[in-house]
């Protein structure tokens, strides 16, 4: 019983599964990339991922299917390196943080004010609203921003104000508006 389950291991090269695996990490890290970035209207880039990925495929895909029968192993090794990839590529599109963000501040009116100084000084398009709260008047700040630098924008608003509410929303088209020149350059 334990020969026939180490046979069953080891009837691949470990070579050969280790390049299965690891070629189809990148080829579906590959895919998950193309996929966002073309969801968030970047056509060029994810049209050059897609030939890499698809050139990945056909190789992985033909040395696990060739002998799948007689070595079930590499089936089960590509879909591990499938599942491992879907894994890295969510991970480094968080890391590249893609596309624009809209961020909403409801704020108290002094708070406000200083939100938008700060925030205006530092390069970022900052447009408020007046509105009415429960209990008081308050202030809406909209900010666009791209979303590398959403985390940094929250952190300073709950820094001056730990009290205000921040939403943050996808944005898929921002057209006209105030853009830094040097957010332009920066994009």
């Amino acid at each position: 019983m334990f020969q026939s389950f180490l046979n069953f291991l080891t009837s691949v090269p470990l070579w050969e599964l280790a390049l299965i695996l690891f070629s189809k990490i990148i080829e579906v890290t590959i895919g998950t990339m193309r996929v966002i970035l073309i969801t968030k209207g970047y056509r060029k880039p994810g049209t050059i991922l897609a030939i890499f990925e698809i050139l990945l495929w056909v190789f992985i895909a033909s040395r696990v299917i060739m002998g799948i029968t007689e070595y079930p192993m590499k089936g089960i090794i590509y879909s591990f390196g499938f599942a491992i990839g879907i894994y890295f590529g969510s991970m480094l599109e968080n890391r590249v943080a893609v596309g624009k963000i809209l961020i909403h501040v409801i704020a108290s009116k002094p708070s406000a004010e200083t939100i938008t100084q700060v925030l205006r000084s530092s390069g970022h398009g900052v447009t408020s609203l007046d509105a009415h709260g429960k209990d008081s008047d308050r202030t809406v700040l909209m900010i666009f921003a791209n979303r590398k630098n959403k985390q940094t924008i929250i952190d300073l608003i709950e820094s001056m104000d730990c009290k205000a509410v921040i939403v943050s929303n996808e944005v898929s088209i921002v057209q006209g508006g105030y853009v830094s020149p040097w957010r332009r350059i920066a994009k």
